[in-house]
């Protein structure tokens, strides 16, 4: 069975590159066409830092860790770097020395956990008929009682645990923004490949019968294209290697997830091979650039003609779809995505005058710019400090579509709380860094102590508050749309399909030879459902705009010019408070080994674990962890403690090059 896996993978990657190709030159066209005639929405009235983690890393400490491969518990120095990657290393002067990590891990696609019931939960899913039990997971009893496990549907789990309650809250804000990080999407930056890419693997999974959102479109091209065949092949070979298994039920999960992850690795691998041609595309299809510019308007006028056939084709059965069993759920929908993630947004407000607030009474308290340059240093990254940004995340996790996933085919809300955090924290970097500018821009002007500096930082905390609220509105509405679309659109194709799709395939003969790599019939189609539902969507976000519970403005309510010399403060660096006004820790350029602070000491976004009144835990997560020997394994609670052997600890690990799921077996 394993042996005809790569056969199979190979055929479904096939596929997949056929609907590529023909979704990039669409793109292509897309693309130029948008470069040409322009568009865009209202424009932003806060700055956009470009590289807002520059120079920092997000969060490093101790960790024990679990090793398969030899059952025992290890403690590691876990770094988490400005990618969300998490690297572990051997100890911390492995780390400073910038030697390379025992592992990394890329958490797209995991979920960060905080109990073994939970774990157990999600492990049960995985192999129908074979129910876990307490006691039954890949450790029968934990290290201690405040676990840290990233669970994949697929690729290798991994365990960790801490000694403290308040280390395990830090450390699961810290893995779940790397969760959020990483299940971000493609950049959107790239106009023709990020487009060509989603849109190919949306038809190929249509094409299968997969409509709908789907959680596992997470992680670059690789890792989307894994978990593609992955979500082919799960069921097949679940069914072909379940019932082979043997053994008591805590062997049997083993042995599945040790399938499971081998078929995930070697996908993982062979989904490589895809991300050449997407390099490459570009380059193949350059001559079409210039034939795109050339023919514009023909294809234009080519395309407009083929879909008003279609649009007359689709239109009236769509319009009854729409009607009938789409319109009477619209307002509950958008209810639902709108109370959640309003509430989420107006924390970030609330987080973010609170920490404006404490400045300006520490600096009134404390005295001058000197102090005021330490406050300022922690505010810069408060977007990226997870642990103060949670009470704003948790808000939009109470977003439930109860009652709405399966009539719509929604697989679950994570997909839209994950992105409306996203979006929570790039608002907060926004504010954060326009009061940053603001606020540097007027301490330049003249010297400022006391009263007056309270006074200019009250000034430029309204001046963005005010500017928040405008984004914050835009923002949400277009989210509000987007997701709508998500949910509704799949659901109109998949009931519309049956009946349309016999119909189309006689209009792709109406488009010229020479256009029709760049219009496509499929996408035609698509277009026009989307465009009978987009009226009824954009009515119900205007007619949400009115209720001023929301705190949404209306579409009438456009800022113009409000700050007209403020997008040049835009094009300045981030603010280097430490160095221009003092505070901060002063940190040598040098490491011990003569590495440069780049490669191995960052300002560190999160702080260190605290209790009040005391001072550092003597074995809290951010300080050396205790030997092994301070923990008892499984069956030697009476019997003594078996040391860990240096040499070969980590066989059937991690491997140091390992990525999501990677491993060697």
């Amino acid at each position: 069975i394993l042996c005809d896996l790569p056969t199979r993978a190979r055929q479904v990657m096939g596929e997949f590159g056929h609907v590529y190709k023909e979704q990039y030159a669409v793109a292509l066209f897309n693309g130029v066409r948008f470069e040409i005639e322009g568009g865009g929405g209202p424009q932003s009235q806060l700055l956009h830092r470009k590289n807002p983690l520059e120079d920092h890393s997000i969060f490093s400490g101790g960790l024990f860790q679990y090793l398969e491969g030899n059952k025992k518990w290890r403690n590691r120095f876990v770094f988490v770097a400005d990618t969300y990657d998490v690297s572990f290393y051997e100890n911390k002067v492995a780390h400073e020395r910038g030697l390379h990590p025992k592992g990394t891990i890329n958490c797209a696609g995991y979920k960060a956990l905080t109990s073994m019931e939970e774990y157990l939960d999600l492990v049960s899913t995985s192999l129908p008929g074979v129910k876990a039990k307490a006691g039954s997971g890949p450790f029968v009893k934990g290290a201690t009682q405040f676990p840290l496990i990233l669970w994949h549907p697929y690729a290798r789990h991994h365990y960790f645990c801490v000694l403290t309650e308040k280390e395990q809250t830090k450390w699961h804000a810290v893995l779940q923004d790397c969760v959020r990080h990483s299940n971000n999407g493609l950049s959107e930056e790239c106009r023709v490949q990020t487009p060509a890419f989603t849109d190919a693997v949306r038809l190929h999974r249509q094409a299968q019968g997969h409509y709908g959102t789907w959680d596992m479109m997470c992680g670059g091209p690789p890792q989307i294209l894994a978990n593609l065949v992955m979500e082919t092949l799960y069921p097949e070979l679940r069914n072909l290697i379940g019932p082979r298994l043997k053994g008591k039920i805590q062997q049997r999960q083993r042995n599945w997830m040790l399938v499971s992850r081998s078929t995930y690795v070697l996908h993982s691998v062979l989904s490589q091979a895809p991300e050449v041609s997407l390099s490459t595309l570009f380059f193949l299809f350059r001559s079409h650039n210039a034939a795109l510019r050339t023919d514009m308007d023909q294809i234009i006028t080519s395309k407009e003609h083929v879909s008003g056939k279609i649009r007359a084709l689709v239109l009236p059965r769509a319009e009854q779809l729409l009607r009938r069993s789409v319109q009477p759920y619209v307002s509950s929908i958008l209810e639902a995505l709108m109370e959640p993630t309003s509430r989420g947004f107006s924390e970030v407000r609330d987080v973010f005058f609170r920490e404006l607030v404490e400045v300006s009474k520490n600096t009134l308290n404390g005295g001058g710019k000197d102090k005021l340059g330490e406050h300022m240093e922690k505010i810069s990254m408060l977007a990226f400090h997870p642990v103060k940004m949670q009470s704003c995340y948790e808000k939009v996790e109470q977003l439930s579509l109860e009652g709405l996933q399966q009539r719509f085919d929604v697989s679950s809300p994570s997909v839209f709380v994950q992105r409306a955090q996203i979006l929570m924290r790039e608002q907060m970097d926004n504010a954060v860094y326009t009061f940053e500018q603001l606020l540097h821009q007027s301490l330049e002007e003249k010297d400022q102590r006391g009263e007056n500096l309270c006074k200019t930082i009250q000034c430029c905390q309204d001046r963005v508050l005010k500017k928040y609220d405008y984004d914050s509105s835009t923002v949400r509405k277009k989210f509000f749309r987007e997701a709508l679309l998500q949910i509704i659109i799949p659901y109109m194709l998949k009931q519309l399909a049956p009946s349309c799709h016999p119909d189309l395939p006689p209009f792709q003969e109406l488009i010229f030879e020479d256009f029709s790599r760049f219009i496509l019939v499929e996408n035609m189609f698509e277009e026009v459902v989307l465009q009978s539902v987009t009226k009824d969507i954009m009515m119900a976000v205007k007619e949400a705009a009115v209720q001023k519970r929301h705190n949404l403005y209306r579409d009438s309510m456009i800022l113009t010019n409000s700050d007209p010399d403020l997008h040049l403060l835009g094009e300045s660096p981030s603010v280097d408070w430490a160095a221009q006004f003092g505070g901060g820790d002063e940190e040598s350029d040098e490491s011990p080994e003569g590495c440069g602070r780049s490669k191995w000491r960052r300002r560190q976004v999160v702080s260190m674990i605290k209790l009040d009144g005391m001072g550092p835990l003597p074995y809290e997560s951010c300080l050396e962890v205790p030997g092994v020997d301070f923990i008892p394994e499984e069956g030697e609670m009476e019997g003594g403690v078996d040391f860990i052997p240096e040499e070969g600890e980590m066989e059937g690990g991690l491997s140091s090059h390992s990525g999501p799921g990677s491993s060697a077996f």
